[in-house]
């Protein structure tokens, strides 16, 4: 990546980049991304002692489509119904402050909330605040990891884990920051397991019974406990997250669908998990609430078979594109699916339309349509699925 900084080209990867980035935020300077002529400016934020640069607010959509810092627009994910109100960025000091609208403290006499992801059935809305499901699409729109560059992604746990850690290490939320409240289990190693258990336990020192911490993993089994029910993540398997018979009921009643498309591709895709979790008087983690979404081989997200579908065929003909996440949004909602960021003179937006949604549905999805100065493709899921948007090279080689 290129940026200018006080009139000089500089590129991003330059042994010597946190030198130049930390006198720009002495003084005071905006970057400018040169994806494009004139460029587009940048700031840059101060975390852990290190500089990083980060695009300006709302200016996603002004980067070039091959941009890192390039993000469709917000109408077309959910992103645009929480940015501004549950998401709210500070460019001054590179700070975002949260609002959750689930607990991370326990008052007595409480139930422990539904599972999050619930839809939502009221006029009200839910995007002032993020669901649970809501912060973990976030995480991983800020982490990139519903991006897809052909030949440019690791896909094991420990780039995803590093990218959601990355992307919390300059957030708040409830007056602290999210990292001190959240726990990712790093990569497991029999050999090293003792160490792992150490640091472990330091970093769910906070967790009481009153105090929750927010967990995300990946799913190895929901399974029988002595008592009720345990979930076992992939990489903590000596460390057991419990929960209660009414919780695994209303996972198994609302998650059907993730559950069930988990168990149809088995080990072509991955089960992710983000849950609140306290500590009980016999000093079990105990799950007051929880969300799940699948991701595939390569941990990209997806909702259906469908989507499913697509997204492998993006990835066989090597193609360049970005997921599009709901956050709050109820799945009776349209979105795109996702946007082929390699085609000419715009990016494409790519619908799906099911064969069981309603006339409202295909309606909203035409209203989007129109909205937008985007390409268009659009796939009913009862018919064969269309050829993919041509991409630049090919109509260079054509």
């Amino acid at each position: 990546m290129l940026i200018k900084v006080n009139g000089k080209e500089i590129d991003t990867q330059s042994e010597n980049i946190q030198d130049i980035l930390r006198q720009a935020y002495t003084e005071k300077q905006r970057p400018m991304c040169l994806c494009l002529p004139g460029g587009v400016p940048l700031y840059i934020a101060k975390v852990n002692n290190s500089y990083i640069i980060k695009r300006m607010p709302n200016t996603g959509g002004s980067h070039s489509p091959g941009c890192v810092s390039y993000e469709p627009p917000h109408e077309l994910s959910g992103l645009g119904e929480v940015l501004g109100q549950a998401i709210q960025e500070n460019p001054e000091d590179g700070s975002v402050a949260l609002k959750f609208d689930f607990a991370l403290s326990k008052h007595g006499g409480k139930a422990p909330p539904p599972p999050s992801g619930k839809e939502h059935d009221s006029v009200a809305t839910d995007g002032k605040k993020l669901t649970l499901r809501g912060l973990l699409h976030y995480l991983f729109e800020e982490g990139k990891l519903n991006y897809w560059i052909p030949k440019e992604k690791a896909s094991n746990w420990y780039y995803v884990r590093k990218q959601l850690l990355r992307a919390a290490s300059d957030k708040s939320a409830k007056k602290q920051d999210l990292t001190s409240t959240l726990y990712i289990p790093e990569t497991y190693n029999l050999d090293l397991k003792r160490d792992i258990a150490a640091r472990r336990n330091e970093q769910l020192s906070k967790l009481t019974t009153k105090n929750l911490m927010i967990v995300i993993g990946e799913v190895k089994s929901i399974e029988k406990a002595r008592y009720d029910f345990k979930l076992i993540a992939k990489h903590c398997p000596d460390y057991h997250f419990f929960m209660n018979e009414d919780v695994h009921n209303r996972i198994n009643k609302r998650f059907d669908r993730e559950l069930g498309l988990w168990n149809m591709y088995g080990d072509q895709c991955h089960l992710m998990f983000i849950c609140t979790i306290l500590k009980t008087a016999s000093e079990l983690p105990l799950i007051q609430e929880i969300s799940f979404m699948l991701v595939n081989k390569q941990w990209i997200p997806f909702e259906s078979k469908s989507e499913y579908e697509l997204i492998e065929e993006m990835i066989d003909n090597k193609r360049q594109f970005i997921k599009g996440l709901r956050y709050n949004l109820p799945s009776n909602k349209p979105l795109a699916s996702l946007v082929a960021v390699d085609t000419e003179p715009k990016p494409t937006a790519m619908y799906i339309i099911p064969s069981n949604e309603s006339e409202a549905y295909s309606q909203g999805i035409e209203q989007m349509i129109e909205e937008s100065d985007y390409e268009s493709w659009q796939w009913e899921v009862e018919k064969s699925m269309p050829m993919l948007p041509k991409k630049i090279l090919d109509e260079v080689s054509s």
